[in-house]
């Protein structure tokens, strides 16, 4: 089969880059690459825009998390959205909930879409969260629904959207959600999350954190549990790239072993199955 188009365009996250880290990355990345910041509650305002800015300076393109229950007043988000815009050309988001208690104004995304004013502070598009393993304190039925508010409530308020989905180490579980995504009808754009090359021991804590313990059981059984050094998504990759047509999707690295690392992954795959297709198409015909 003739790999599809996955995999040859890419999104990272990366958690609080340095100067020397982002140099790095815009030396390996294409121009216009989106890099996400997490969203780190440690973080203050200015090093996250000073760090957009550097970005964007670099050729790259800030995709900058808002975390909707840790906004403390209305007034500090539309703070914060001036200067992104101002000083980095901030254009997408990702809007997401946030673990914590909810104790200011945006009790959730949905909020944050509705009432956080952001096609007036000059955001185009925003990425909303999705779960193909589910979420633990969610259930199935509520986050489907969610989805389509965040989606109808973005489109009300003039806004672009595409979904990026939590991590899953299961190639089988995230095919079965995107394909169920598709017959629901929902046909925005879809940045897959996977984690990037990362050690086993870094790979349980991030699991454990972020709820994926179910896959993370198949990745450890067999002879995946005598993997050593670090494990990347291969798998994942591959198979999504032989899927066939699952509309615009595109892998979204979790940079869990160092943004870098997973920087030179991401090229190098995306080389890879270029090259592939490349060697492919004249058997094709």
């Amino acid at each position: 089969m003739t790999p599809n188009s996955f995999a040859r365009s890419f999104s990272i996250e990366a958690t609080r880059p340095n100067a020397a880290e982002i140099a790095a990355l815009a030396d390996i990345l294409p121009s216009a690459t989106p890099v996400y910041f997490s969203a780190v509650p440690t973080i203050e305002p200015p090093e996250l825009i000073a760090a957009a800015a550097l970005l964007r300076k670099s050729g790259l393109e800030p995709v900058v998390h808002i975390a909707a229950r840790r906004m403390r007043a209305a007034a500090d988000l539309q703070d914060l959205l001036k200067s992104l815009r101002g000083e980095a050309d901030i254009r997408r988001l990702l809007v997401i909930g946030g673990e914590v208690d909810a104790a200011g104004p945006f009790p959730d995304a949905l909020a944050v879409i509705q009432k956080g004013r952001l096609r007036e502070a000059g955001i185009a598009e925003i990425g909303i969260g999705a779960y193909p393993e589910g979420h633990a304190r969610i259930p199935a039925g509520r986050l489907e629904a969610a989805l389509d508010e965040k989606i109808a409530a973005a489109t009300a308020h003039g806004l672009g959207v595409h979904i990026v989905s939590q991590f899953s180490f299961s190639p089988e579980r995230i095919l079965a959600w995107l394909k169920q995504l598709r017959a629901c009808g929902i046909t925005r754009p879809v940045k897959v999350g996977m984690a990037g090359p990362t050690s086993m021991p870094a790979l349980l804590r991030y699991a454990r954190r972020c709820g994926v313990n179910a896959s993370l059981r198949g990745l450890m059984s067999g002879a995946a549990a005598g993997l050593i050094g670090n494990i990347g998504p291969d798998r994942i990759v591959e198979t999504l790239s032989l899927a066939g047509d699952l509309g615009d999707t595109a892998p979204h690295y979790f940079s869990f072993g160092g943004a870098v690392e997973t920087a030179r992954y991401a090229c190098s795959t995306s080389r890879r199955l270029a090259a592939g297709h490349a060697m492919a198409q004249p058997n094709a015909n």
